[in-house]
């Protein structure tokens, strides 16, 4: 089977293939028993099927050329619907080898918005856009004139302005000399694949932006989701001293300082790997044995299940920071002990002192009471009682004996009683503290913070009962004075003298102070400690 076309208007074939054929009287669309010629004068049988079609002003005719009148029949149907399927998924055109539009379909037509006179007759600059270079066209026409099939990406503009890009593939038409006499364009739009690409490669930029921002600024790592470093950039190997191939493989335990605690690092993977971010800090130890500490933030990576499949670990180094807040920890500890020391003193010297002296008084105004019988000696009487009571109470506000001599329960409970007493306010006590006593700077810190907590219970929360719990958990001291008084906004808290008092106490004993407060729902005071000074 053997397929050409000819644009011979008189009709003739060539005498040397088909003598005897001549064009313009066959059949449309026909087959036809035609004699032919081989080229030793051998004559053989074929079929020959003919269509005719004009192209500005001038006759053509495709002719398809078979064996068998069956297989032209089927050459043609597989023709007409490989061009079908062109039509309806492809924008066609054919040129002539000048490059002048001789066809296009309506794909080509809706695309371009020109209309298929606008098109026939001219070339492809009608729907040049201006974006490519002279050398990409040079290029493309050196290609197809050579005889070779081009492939590429064209950004072509429509009638109305309107750009858009299509994934286009031209193959020339070759003559018997082997040089095209025509080229058939074929076309995709992927303008909106474009746009995609164009956001990709935007967006990547931006990735690349924000990675060089992150490694000049910041401490980053990757890790996989067993906790691997897959990657550490440049500022992870200069302050852990460990070089990428050290590092590369192994997990952040070769970093460890063994400072935190196993529930803390439980805590941080548990946080991780339910998919949400952990922020922190840790103090992390170089290879050399230096200490430094890091603000870190731990981003899971999450699949299309919602499970993380790598973590990337951002981290700022925070060592002097601490190194201050350390010291100011110290200096605030220091001032609380020497205010605890002078609150002693003072207490002391009231009851021994002064209180001493008011009991004197008081027994020697007994004895000129049993000898004489005046008012005024009733009235002395009252008087120095009422003032050895106030002085009792300043001195037991001042620092509780009891504190120091038999520890922090029997202290409590002292305090609550005068409290209720006092106040007339219940108060429920749970304690369940080990029977051994802990430091002084802790004992201090949980007496003082229920003291202050009940003044404000007291002051401000208007109950007639309240609960104050302290227990032990995973060595932590927890204590927690709860009440269901009126409460406030938390968001509106103003962190007066004694909120600060307690903070600060927690704080300087390496502990952690809360309050959580609502309008109609009551107060929780809470203070988590270490069952040791902090380190």
């Amino acid at each position: 089977m053997e397929m050409f076309n000819c644009g011979d208007k008189k009709g003739e074939l060539h005498s040397t293939l088909l003598p005897e054929t001549v064009l313009s009287i066959l059949p449309e669309g026909k087959a036809i028993r035609q004699k032919g010629i081989k080229c030793g004068q051998e004559t053989f049988s074929i079929y020959i099927k003919k269509h005719s079609f004009s192209l500005r002003g001038e006759d053509f005719y495709l002719l398809s050329i078979m064996e068998t009148e069956e297989e032209s029949e089927q050459t043609l149907k597989e023709l007409l619907d490989i061009k079908f399927a062109l039509d309806e998924s492809a924008i066609v055109a054919m040129t002539d080898k000048r490059g002048k539009i001789t066809y296009v379909n309506q794909k080509f037509v809706d695309i371009s918005q020109f209309s298929m006179d606008e098109l026939l007759g001219k070339d492809h600059r009608i729907i040049n856009s201006g974006y490519h270079s002279k050398e990409f066209m040079k290029n493309l026409w050196k290609t197809i004139s050579s005889g070779n099939v081009w492939r590429g990406e064209i950004k072509n503009r429509a009638k109305n302005g309107d750009v858009y890009w299509v994934d286009t593939t031209i193959v020339p038409f070759l003559n018997r000399e082997g040089q095209p006499y025509q080229y058939l364009a074929i076309r995709y739009e992927v303008t909106e694949h474009k746009k995609v690409v164009e956001q990709l490669k935007q967006s990547i930029q931006e990735l690349m932006d924000i990675k060089f921002a992150l490694d000049e600024s910041s401490i980053v790592a990757m890790t996989d989701q067993r906790g691997k470093i897959t990657y550490v950039n440049d500022m992870f190997c200069e302050i852990s001293q460990y070089s990428r191939e050290e590092l590369i493989g192994r997990d952040h335990r070769i970093i460890n300082s063994g400072y935190h605690s196993r529930e803390f690092f439980k805590n941080l993977w548990n946080t991780i790997s339910a998919g949400k971010v952990w922020k922190g800090e840790i103090r992390n130890k170089a290879k050399d044995g230096t200490y430094y500490w890091m603000f870190t933030t731990i981003i899971p990576f999450l699949n299309e299940e919602g499970n993380p499949f790598q973590y990337m670990a951002i981290r700022s180094e925070i060592t002097e920071k601490k190194r201050v807040e350390h010291e100011l920890q110290q200096m605030m500890r220091r001032i609380l002990d020497v205010q605890e020391d002078e609150r002693k003193r003072l207490a002391r010297n009231l009851h021994d002192g002064v209180g001493q002296n008011l009991y004197s008084h008081l027994i020697t105004i007994n004895v000129m009471r049993s000898q004489l019988n005046h008012p005024l000696l009733d009235q002395m009487h009252k008087e120095a009682s009422d003032l050895i009571e106030e002085v009792r109470d300043i001195s037991w506000e001042l620092r509780p004996s009891v504190l120091d001599d038999l520890g922090l329960v029997p202290a409590i409970r002292s305090f609550l009683t005068r409290y209720i007493e006092n106040y007339g306010i219940d108060i429920d006590f749970d304690c369940s503290l080990p029977p051994q006593r802990l430091s002084v700077g802790i004992e201090t810190t949980i007496y003082r913070v229920i003291q202050e907590a009940l003044t404000n219970v007291r002051k401000y929360a208007l109950v007639n009962h309240a609960t104050v719990a302290i227990c032990t958990v995973e060595e932590k001291i927890q204590v927690r004075i709860r009440d269901k008084g009126q409460g406030f906004d938390n968001r509106q808290l103003q962190r007066g003298v004694g909120i600060f008092s307690m903070e600060e106490r927690a704080r300087s004993v390496g502990g952690r102070f809360a309050i959580q407060s609502k309008m109609g729902r009551g107060t929780t005071v809470m203070v988590e400690l270490p069952t040791l000074p902090d380190r």
